[in-house]
């Protein structure tokens, strides 16, 4: 029985809005859509939206006029501009992690995906749903499949220091990126193998002007961490597309834009390869030629993109 494809979208914070101008490039050239859709972390956002019938040109409208995460961040310090705000902020930070397990308690954020949501559950999306969690108090990955999907999208976005666990019984869920940043396991152990995995993460060696606070030491932490796992995972999937602004901070939401347009751009400049993707050329028993991956990467200090759809000289 043909199940179709899978979709798997990783973490990546702010970067992670690439997945909507991905989602809207492969819509608009008229792929047919996912028959189930995986994400960890900023993809477990975008992917549950998706999931519970959020088109993605109104994901991306949305992003671009309405979304403003200061609004949705815990005390009035966020909210101020400037250098003032900035003492404020370092205040608040320091105060914070201090007496609380992170610097924000996320119910901001829970409160706007039950609202993008409309309180669905799992059981009620419009297309099948999956993410990961890190149960802190057990050290184990969980892969949600049942209750709201917004509470779900919230343990998966955790990240460490930032935002607040959250909390379920005696369970303590953290970022799912902390056990796999792109976990095409999950799309493969229900049986897909047909799947398209989309990474907005490409590990590059750090300037040390980017390594300057807490935040962007825990962040590069994890990136370090999480790299032979992820091209573990990029192993497993029949196609990996890059979406990827190594230049860019993943805390960097001022350039929401640019990033939802690079992930629309990814999918432009692969056309072969997606097509003989959704041809079903990969698995079928006809030779699969490469590249494996395809897409774009900005890689650091460098203004132009490099493609690796084409597979040319001085592309990946």
């Amino acid at each position: 029985m043909n199940k179709g494809w899978a979709l798997v979208l990783s973490g990546g914070g702010a970067k992670g809005l690439a997945h909507i101008g991905v989602l809207r490039g492969l819509m608009d050239r008229g792929f047919p859509p996912p028959s189930l859709v995986v994400g960890t972390s900023m993809g477990a956002i975008v992917g549950g939206l998706y999931a519970c019938g959020m088109h993605p040109k109104e994901m991306a409208r949305f992003v671009a006029e309405e979304f403003d995460l200061a609004k949705h961040l815990d005390g009035f310090a966020f909210k101020i501009n400037g250098p003032v705000g900035l003492i404020f902020q370092t205040g608040q930070i320091v105060g914070n992690l201090a007496v609380k397990t992170g610097i924000d308690s996320g119910q901001g954020l829970l409160r706007l995906f039950e609202e993008l949501t409309g309180g669905k559950t799992f059981e009620e999306t419009a297309i099948p749903f999956r993410c990961n969690a890190v149960d802190m108090v057990s050290g184990e990955e969980t892969v949600f499949k049942t209750g709201p999907v917004a509470r779900a999208m919230r343990a998966s976005m955790s990240f460490p220091g930032f935002f607040a666990p959250l909390i379920d019984g005696g369970r303590c869920f953290m970022d799912g990126g902390l056990a796999d940043n792109m976990p095409v396991w999950i799309a493969r152990s229900e049986g897909f193998k047909q799947v398209l995995a989309v990474d907005v993460v490409a590990f590059q060696t750090a300037r040390l002007s980017s390594l300057k606070t807490g935040v962007q030491i825990i962040y590069r932490s994890m990136e370090i961490a999480l790299k032979s796992m992820t091209v573990k995972s990029k192993r497993q999937a029949a196609l990996t597309l890059r979406a990827s602004d190594s230049r860019a901070s993943p805390l960097n939401f001022a350039r929401k834009k640019e990033f939802i347009a690079l992930g629309e751009e990814a999918v432009n400049v692969s056309h072969e390869p997606l097509s003989a993707f959704f041809s079903r050329r990969i698995g079928s028993g006809i030779p699969w030629k490469r590249p494996r991956e395809c897409g774009i990467i900005l890689p650091p200090a460098q203004p132009e993109a490099v493609s690796t759809a084409q597979g040319t000289a001085g592309r990946v």
